[in-house]
């Protein structure tokens, strides 16, 4: 009975986070007579595949496209390389005013995008970064406080003998870094990883304000093409939303034990 209700408690959960992809799904490949029809019509009579070609054609989504895996692919390595530097000096080196500088660090998650968005504006445009897709990279390269916090947890599991051993060897500390503590640390580089590119994939915000010409959007920006003064392509937003969605999914299942792995490890000395 405990089994069951616990089941049936998993499977409505499930059914609610569902039904919004279910429901765009079904949008996308309805035609324009079912998509108005009330009551709604919750299983297409005919299957329109064509409206993902369509809706794929009334915008340059291929260059929309090759924008937004430009910025992923370059803030990703950005992001994993400068997280895991910084994460690897505070889980390892001594130095007064560690402890504080880390809570100092972890203190600035709590400023919201919104508060530094004029100042970044500015000085962007300083650089004469505005409409380029630097704005977009270039932060990455600077390490993020809550991937920081998740790598050095993950790090201070690593036995501190490894370390010494590889010094005995010879071996720097850039070297223990590269060599011992990057491959030790593929779990959680692939749980931040997957983080930051989801939130790479689904910014709009950022490439709404740095961005303005057509030519350097990226997808989620060009989605927003559809919409329009007196109407809105319903048809073409829901068909390439479920586009959208394909790489993150494909990533997360993918990565999932990993994932796990990186989750589970992060979180052992939190």
């Amino acid at each position: 009975m405990r089994k069951t209700v616990l089941y049936a408690t998993l499977i409505l959960l499930s059914a609610l986070f569902i039904a919004p992809f279910y429901w765009t799904f079904m949008t996308a490949v309805k035609s324009t007579a079912e998509l108005y029809r009330f009551p709604p019509v919750l299983w297409p009579s005919e299957w329109h595949w064509e409206n993902f070609v369509a809706a794929w054609n009334k915008q340059p989504f291929g260059t929309y496209l090759s924008n937004s895996l430009i910025v992923v692919v370059l803030s990703t390595i950005g992001q994993l390389l400068s997280s895991s530097l910084v994460a690897f000096g505070f889980a390892r080196f001594r130095f007064p005013g560690r402890d504080a500088l880390f809570v100092l660090l972890l203190a600035t998650m709590m400023i919201p995008w919104d508060v530094k968005m004029i100042p970044l504006y500015m000085e962007f445009n300083m650089l004469g970064w505005i409409n380029t897709l630097k704005p977009l990279i270039v932060p990455a390269y600077f390490a993020d406080a809550f991937f920081v916090f998740l790598l050095r947890q993950y790090i201070m599991t690593i036995p501190m003998e490894i370390d010494e051993a590889a010094r005995m060897d010879g071996a720097n500390s850039f070297d223990i870094y590269w060599r011992i503590h990057l491959p030790l640390m593929l779990p959680a580089l692939v749980l931040v990883g997957t983080f930051h590119f989801m939130n790479a994939w689904n910014d709009y915000l950022g490439p709404l304000i740095f961005l303005n010409d057509q030519s350097k959007y990226t997808l989620t920006l060009g989605l927003s093409m559809f919409k329009g003064l007196h109407e809105i392509d319903v048809t073409s937003i829901a068909a390439i939303t479920v586009i959208l969605c394909l790489p993150p999914l494909a990533l997360f299942f993918l990565a999932q034990r990993y994932i796990m792995d990186g989750a589970v490890g992060s979180s052992v000395k939190g």
